[in-house]
């Protein structure tokens, strides 16, 4: 009765237009919500230039010259939101708009010498100086990253697949970008599957050229960067038909448009049209009508064909001759990778120092607002996403100077960590976008706020240069047969880190305690079992299906669940294993403190994954004991926050505004 009296009283008033509230119905007014910058209340505990140099690695001064270039041109469409500038493109452009503000981009950086010695040059310096154009490329603007990434790809391939005539012909023009490239590989109907590639060549002996065809749809090119407005040469990827025989697939320079930009005679191209991301990059259809090429457009480095038609090659077997053609392929899964991580980096700044500004809820009555990382659940969500990206960085940083000192030894191992930590790399990034997205709340559906648009940007590196769950499949087999190789030769394991299968076999101990949890030794021990035994799994269920009559394929198709379980732990460890040799790099000190939580809170929630659980590797109440730990850790990572960020080296404008003073930023004067 009470409560429908208090609801009669109200109506009255409100049709009297009583002015007279009743006095349980009174409300006070709160203070309007201020920004207070997350510098005035955090402390940075440790260096973070010193921090930065061990995670960026190399070319310091060149990715913050690089930074400045883009900052300092209009072209890079900088705007003023809440007193500050932010440099990301204009994303309510149409598509064509988008890609004429790409080409425009990469012109300019083009004068200003930022690619010079990329293609003309030899040696590991250069080689690390692309990856981190690469990596600053990929935080302004995916679209940039990847009509870069097919471009000079294009002219990786001439490079290393070609001989002198061709790096004399066509290099430096490449590199100039007075030939603007594309990589012709993917098929409609094959995508990760090149050796079935359907495009076929043949030689004409009278002629001295190369006749390419499109024989049926399904061949035709698909999803070729650059190729529907822009590209004017581009490299085919074909099987070469020699007098009948095939022999394989090949690659042939191409020209597809003239200086005019005319489509070239024999040639049709269509545009993919648009897309979920990446509108900045023309994707492209090409079918090649019996186009001819002259004999010296074959990139030759690994088989040739002589003026009369004969094939010539060193290496007689068509596996290790492919094998060999493909090898230096690797750069694009590379600078996938490395891209991935740095696109964590943007993700991970923005949304930190948004929860270290942002307030929700009061604990208690007439207390302020929470700031959103005070709360353990926004800590646990966000602080191992932190500690992946970190762990990523130092193995991304072994990566490239793995590509970049590589030999022809070597590539076997460079496909191996490439295909590996390609997909470890970008599934980690869609995870850190997703969480990241929802961390901010309805911020993170802005467009401007970068976060939320960039997993639509990132979502394909799923299945760029190679679907991740073939890939994984791809890591197993090739452990596989490091595995047999060992036991017929009767010798110890020797590379890709499998020098933990020669030693005893660690033990979990029956009962984890803190101290043991954060032992480095016992972190290693735990991922090395892992992937021991899911090892030996593999091999013993992959013998018996073969013992039932199947093939080696169908034996892998059959244990592909234990495939990507065996793909994922090796990746993890050996992202732990550079983390580790990362850390003992450094003296004594705060930057070692706080690297090392960060290392076991890594190690923590790779040993928190099911798969522990599920092979016995971990009893319920361990698993348990993990899960409080890694709350300890996150609590105690929360006061090097923003350092932790800060130490990305991601400057201001490249972030985005909910990074700062968001109450400005939205203001009516703005609107």
């Amino acid at each position: 009765m009470e409560r429908a009296f208090q609801r009669t009283q109200v109506l009255t008033n409100h049709l009297l237009q009583s002015s007279t509230p009743l006095p349980s119905q009174t409300l006070s007014s709160n203070a309007c919500l201020s920004y207070s910058p997350p510098e005035l209340s955090e402390n940075y505990a440790f260096d973070v230039k010193e921090m930065r140099k061990l995670i960026d690695s190399h070319n310091l001064e060149e990715r913050d010259w690089l930074f400045g270039l883009m900052k300092q041109s209009e072209l890079f469409n900088p705007k003023v939101k809440g007193g500050k500038v932010f440099v990301s493109p204009d994303y309510n452009q149409s598509m064509e708009q988008q890609r004429e503000m790409t080409l425009k981009r990469i012109k300019y950086l083009q004068e200003r010498g930022v690619f010079k010695g990329w293609l003309t040059e030899k040696g590991e310096e250069i080689e690390m100086r692309k990856f981190s154009g690469f990596e600053i490329f990929s935080i302004y603007d995916h679209s940039l990253f990847t009509k870069l990434g097919v471009h000079f790809p294009m002219g990786g391939a001439i490079q290393f697949c070609g001989t002198k005539h061709h790096h004399d012909k066509w290099l430096r023009d490449t590199e100039n970008y007075s030939i603007k490239g594309c990589f012709a590989m993917t098929e409609l109907g094959h995508g990760s599957n090149i050796r079935s590639l359907e495009t076929v060549t043949t030689y004409d002996s009278n002629t001295g050229e190369f006749v390419i065809n499109t024989p049926c749809e399904s061949a035709q090119k698909f999803w070729i960067g650059g190729a529907a407005k822009h590209a004017t040469h581009t490299v085919v990827f074909s099987q070469l038909h020699i007098n009948g025989i095939n022999q394989g697939v090949h690659a042939f320079i191409v020209q597809i448009r003239d200086v005019d930009g005319n489509i070239c005679p024999n040639i049709r191209i269509a545009d993919c049209g648009h897309k979920i991301g990446l509108n900045g990059v023309d994707n492209g259809r090409i079918w090649l009508d019996n186009v001819r090429v002259p004999r010296e457009n074959l990139l030759n480095s690994v088989a040739d064909v002589s003026p009369d038609g004969k094939y010539l090659s060193s290496i007689k077997n068509p596996d290790q001759r492919f094998a060999a053609f493909m090898a230096p392929m690797t750069v694009g899964r590379v600078n996938i990778a490395i891209g991935a991580v740095y696109q964590s980096k943007v993700a991970l700044a923005i949304t930190i120092r948004y929860a270290l500004t942002r307030r929700a809820f009061s604990l208690k009555p007439n207390e302020p607002e929470v700031l959103l990382l005070d709360y353990p659940s926004h800590q646990r969500r966000l602080f191992p996403l932190v500690a992946k990206t970190y762990a990523m960085s130092f193995a991304a940083n072994y990566l490239k100077v793995l590509h970049a000192k590589g030999t022809p030894q070597s590539n076997k191992g460079i496909h191996i960590v490439s295909s590996s930590f390609k997909a470890t790399f970008t599934w980690n990034n869609m995870q850190i976008l997703q969480e990241c997205r929802e961390a901010c709340g309805g911020q993170g559906l802005r467009t401007e706020n970068r976060v939320g648009h960039l997993k639509g940007e990132y979502d394909v590196q799923s299945t760029f240069e190679g679907d991740n769950f073939l890939l994984m499949q791809l890591v197993s087999k090739a452990l596989f047969a490091e595995y047999m190789a060992a036991q017929k030769r009767n010798k110890v394991f020797k590379g890709l880190g499998l020098e933990h299968m020669n030693k005893p076999c660690p033990v979990i101990p029956s009962q984890l305690t803190s101290t043991t949890l954060r032992c480095s030794q016992f972190q290693m021990d735990a991922l090395c079992l892992r992937e021991r035994d899911l090892l030996n799994r593999f091999v013993a269920d992959v013998l018996k299906c073969k013992a039932k009559g199947e093939n080696t394929e169908q034996a892998f198709n059959t244990c592909y669940e234990l495939a990507k379980d065996l793909g994922r732990a090796f990746s993890e460890r050996a992202i732990f294993q550079k983390f580790v040799e990362a850390e003992s790099t450094l003296p004594a000190g705060s930057l070692k403190n706080v690297l090392g939580t960060l290392r076991s809170l890594y190690a923590s929630i790779c040993i928190e994954d099911v798969s522990f659980l599920r092979y016995g590797y971990l009893s319920v109440d361990n698993g348990a004991n993990v899960r409080r730990e890694i709350t300890k850790l996150c609590n105690e990572l929360r006061p090097h926050a923003l350092a932790l960020i800060s130490s990305f080296g991601i400057p201001d404008a490249f972030l985005s505004p909910i990074a700062f003073n968001w109450i400005d930023t939205n203001s009516w004067s703005l609107v």
